[in-house]
């Protein structure tokens, strides 16, 4: 590491040769495999853009120039050489440096991002505020991953063509997972020629004399354009980007680093907004990640000579138990169908995708037209399942309100990843989606506890017909328990599991279990706590709630969601039309941003573990005021 020991910020780079550059980037991957092996993290793209990152910062001036990434995932290259060297030992612990660009923890982080799409829109609204200051620094957006697949990419593609800001580069990092190959020798001597302001200025003094010659000028012109459109779309994808104001430029070797490096050299000087087109392959340089690119996009800790993982064998996730779980919902109704948004993996929805492969769609990183696109489907009487993480079906909020909702048409949405999410942090925590449904009108949400109830939980979402329904579920693990003899899921109906007259917990999904052990807890100390497992956000098990409340025990609710408009309000205000005036508490996350750490570590600073429920419920039990208020977490 004797080179990556010298570079403490992108200056530092530009004092190397670019065989140096070259001999860097080797460290930089070896440095990122053995971080994320003890770490986890997002391990495949970050390798694939190690030149690329190191291009950028040997050619323009970070942080004066914007650089941003798109999404995140890519980033690594780029906090270790912009001054975070050594706190990238502690990449996504609690306290330490995030696994996204985030513009709080580095000047050189031009914009925060975790959601996929948003670069191009950024980057193009920072470029119109340099103008409007006069100002002339370079705005880069690295977009790739899948990025291209969301509409959000082409409306900012849209209006840059549009606006035509000077100074404005897009590098298309294609990874084989979205845009075609396309390389051979003609196309990278086009890039090499269509580069060179000689050829520029030569082209533009071509297209003027062909205008000016009497009677043939005008079809002279449109000779010249459908010659020149014929041959370059022989070897590169122009028209698209160039029909939409681009320059475009490529397709390049994204790991020659000369190339790359002379490329982004010539393209400072071309008017216009510019797309540099670079191909690239997931996990270069490390052979499970090259193998497995799925596998390594985000991953827990592993043995780095094996790519094998640390820990044992772990018990099913939600995701799993839900993909098995829609497989036999599928055997047995043919009209069963799985939507995601380039999630296949990380939903569980493999398994689904090889056993049912036309009835399965991946619609890429666009999570609104699944869901409009799930609609259609349910208008025609199929029965999507919508299997989308929480913090990424937020982009797709009016079309749940508007083709699912107000169409009552029964659309299964299934959130994975709700509630704290762990190392991946605020962009990924699925922290409001029992508020953002709950409002929704015709909305019925679910939320399990265990295994036996997500499946049960499914199976009635199946039977569901009167409108949209959402099932809700952590991350990782699914806690494992008998199923047999429990109450059968009920639309609205909660189930009471503890009886007691001295507190009542109220309790909601992953809120369950924790919950119930604060009870036993609390038992041994002489106080005697009802648990309800509510089951349902919306509608609420009214009856149930109000019965065991009605001897006036303190309640305490629980969820693992932002309490502003989530579940604990909505028991706050059925107690209250219920004329009931127990003294009422509120546990959940708070009314701001959680960082990122281990998932079990937060849970427990934001009151959310056994031990602080139990804490709760104690401290309610010893004032009995009649009163009701919010939880400070």
């Amino acid at each position: 590491m004797a080179l990556l020991e010298r570079i403490s910020s992108p200056a530092d780079l530009k004092k190397l040769s670019i065989e140096e550059l070259g001999d860097l980037a080797c460290e930089l991957r070896q440095y990122i495999v053995d971080v994320v092996s003890q770490r986890g993290g997002h391990l495949a793209s970050s390798l694939g853009a190690v030149e690329i990152a190191l291009a950028v910062h040997y050619v323009f001036d970070s942080p004066r120039d914007r650089v941003l990434w798109d999404v995140g995932h890519q980033s690594y290259a780029h906090k270790i050489i912009t001054g975070r060297r050594e706190a990238f030992r502690e990449l996504r612990t609690r306290g330490g440096i995030s696994g996204f660009p985030n513009r709080f923890e580095s000047e050189h982080d031009a914009f925060g991002v975790g959601h996929a799409s948003t670069a191009i829109s950024a980057a193009l609204g920072i470029a119109a505020s340099r103008d409007l200051r006069g100002e002339d620094f370079y705005l880069v957006s690295v977009v790739g991953d899948g990025a291209l697949t969301g509409g959000l990419s082409f409306e900012g593609i849209n209006q840059a063509g549009h606006l035509k800001k000077n100074r404005f580069i897009i590098i298309l990092n294609d990874n084989e997972m979205s845009i075609s190959r396309n390389v051979g020798a003609l196309a990278r001597y086009l890039t090499k020629i269509t580069t060179k302001q000689l050829y520029l200025r030569f082209e533009a003094d071509v297209w003027e004399l062909l205008g000016r010659i009497p009677n043939v000028g005008l079809g002279a012109r449109r000779l010249a354009r459908r010659m020149k459109e014929s041959i370059k779309n022989l070897v590169v994808p122009t028209i698209l980007f160039e029909e939409l104001g681009f320059r475009y430029v490529g397709p390049l070797d994204g790991h020659d680093l000369s190339q790359l490096v002379e490329t982004l050299g010539e393209i400072r000087g071309v008017p216009g907004p510019v797309l540099l087109h670079v191909m690239t392959k997931k996990g270069k340089g490390y052979c499970f990640a090259e193998e497995n690119a799925e596998k390594f996009h985000g991953i827990g800790s592993f043995h780095a000579g094996t790519g094998g993982p640390r820990s044992g064998t772990a018990p099913p996730t939600y995701s799993e138990v839900f993909g098995e779980t829609l497989i036999e919902l599928a055997r047995s109704d043919e009209r069963v169908v799985a939507v995601t948004a380039a999630m296949t993996e990380g939903t569980g929805l493999a398994p689904f995708a090889r056993a049912y492969p036309e009835r399965f769609f991946d619609v890429g990183i666009a999570e609104q037209h699944a869901v409009a696109f799930a609609a259609g489907l349910a208008r025609e009487g199929f029965k999507p399942f919508v299997a989308i993480y929480s913090t990424f079906l937020q982009r797709a909020f009016d079309q749940i309100v508007h083709d699912a909702a107000l169409q009552r048409l029964p659309v299964r949405f299934v959130l994975d990843r709700a509630g704290i999410v762990g190392e991946d942090g605020p962009t990924h925590h699925g922290a409001f989606d029992l508020s953002y449904l709950r409002c929704v009108p015709n909305m019925t949400i679910m939320a399990p506890r265990d295994a036996a109830d997500l499946r049960a939980m499914l199976a009635a979402a199946l039977a569901h017909e009167s409108g949209p329904i959402a099932i809700r579920f952590p991350r990782g693990a699914a806690a494992s328990r008998e199923g047999a003899g429990r109450s059968p899921v009920v639309i609205g109906k909660g189930e009471l599991l503890r009886r007691g007259g001295d507190a009542v917990i109220v309790a909601v999904g992953s809120m369950v279990y924790p919950s119930l052990e604060a009870a036993e807890s609390l038992a041994t100390e002489g106080i005697s706590a009802a648990v309800i497992d509510a089951r349902f956000a919306k509608p609420l098990d009214a009856e149930l709630i109000a019965a065991t409340a009605a001897g006036g025990a303190p309640v305490l609710v629980v969820e693992e969601n932002a309490m502003p408009g989530g579940f604990g309000e909505a028991v706050i205000d059925l107690l209250a039309a219920r004329g009931l005036r127990n003294a009422v508490k509120a546990a959940g996350l708070p009314d701001r941003f959680v960082p990122h750490g281990r998932r079990d570590e937060l849970l427990g600073e934001l009151g959310l573990s056994a031990e602080a429920i139990a804490a709760h419920a104690r401290g309610l039990v010893g004032a009995r005021a009649p009163r009701a208020e919010g939880g400070d977490s």
